[in-house]
């Protein structure tokens, strides 16, 4: 899967985004981080990005390379250097990277939600109007991290069918059709529930494309993955209103005739 292309995505942030996030998702501290554990979430990431044949950046690798070497420091018997040290923790660095980033990244995301031409200008909110009585109001959507779609994605990769023993050569995959047909799709609904974009006989191979299919789609802000409910269903609505904006000039023409293994008595090759 790896030789059949590369894909640069400009999605994803950076190493410290991610640990954020596995920090969040395990409900701990970031001053008390389970360095085992993340960097065992962190290294599975990575192997799923290579999987998606996703150009990882230096940056994550570098900071794999941290996180195993903090992991082997912490199983060591602390010398007598490090008995007297009260801040010899070997996590302490990067402890401090991390809540600089997240004090950086918060006063980043409440910039951005301001409108533009005001967010050089610092004013009291105004306070909204209650809803008439009997309007409905809906309730404000929750933005998906990347890294949660990745989750998901994982989720429906564990359902793919297995592969073959015998070589069977299925017609080609184009992943510029792959998003002229989501989009498609999405300009008709305009919402789809993420699980449904992916058909339930589809191979391996059907549901990478697909997924790709939808980060492109993301890269362009064409559409944008949301939630109802923190940890609820997934959904990718349309971003525009007018789909005849969105070129598909900027997609890589990425097409390949899918070569399928399938198992048969159990054996796989």
């Amino acid at each position: 899967m790896g030789d059949l292309y590369r894909v640069s995505l400009p999605v994803f942030e950076g190493p410290l985004d991610l640990l954020l996030h596995l920090i969040k998702k395990n409900e701990v501290e970031i001053v008390d981080i389970p360095i085992a554990t993340i960097t065992e979430q962190y290294l599975g990431y990575l192997e799923l990005m290579r999987e998606l044949s996703l150009d990882v950046a230096g940056e994550f690798l570098v900071m794999a390379a941290t996180l195993l070497l903090i992991k082997s420091r912490m199983l060591l018997p602390p010398s007598e250097e490090d008995e007297e040290d009260e801040e010899a923790d070997p996590r302490a660095a990067l402890v401090q990277q991390l809540l600089e980033y997240q004090r950086y990244r918060e006063a980043a995301l409440e910039l951005a939600e301001r409108p533009l031409l005001h967010r050089d200008v610092f004013v009291r909110e105004p306070v909204m109007d209650a809803p008439e009585d009997g309007a409905v109001s809906e309730l404000p959507r929750l933005q998906v991290s990347v890294w949660e779609l990745l989750e998901a994605f994982r989720a429906v990769l564990k359902r793919a069918r297995p592969e073959s023993v015998h070589e069977v050569v299925t017609d080609a995959i184009s992943l510029r059709d792959r998003v002229r047909t989501l989009l498609h799709a999405l300009s008709v609904a305009r919402s789809l529930d993420f699980d449904s974009l992916f058909d339930a006989d589809a191979s391996r191979f059907e549901i990478i494309i697909t997924f790709l299919a939808v980060l492109e789609l993301m890269k362009m802000g064409a559409v944008r993955a949301v939630q109802e409910e923190r940890y609820g269903r997934i959904l990718v609505e349309m971003a525009v209103a007018d789909v005849s904006a969105v070129s598909l000039e900027g997609v890589d023409e990425y097409e390949h005739t899918a070569v399928v293994k399938e198992v048969e008595d159990g054996r796989s090759e």
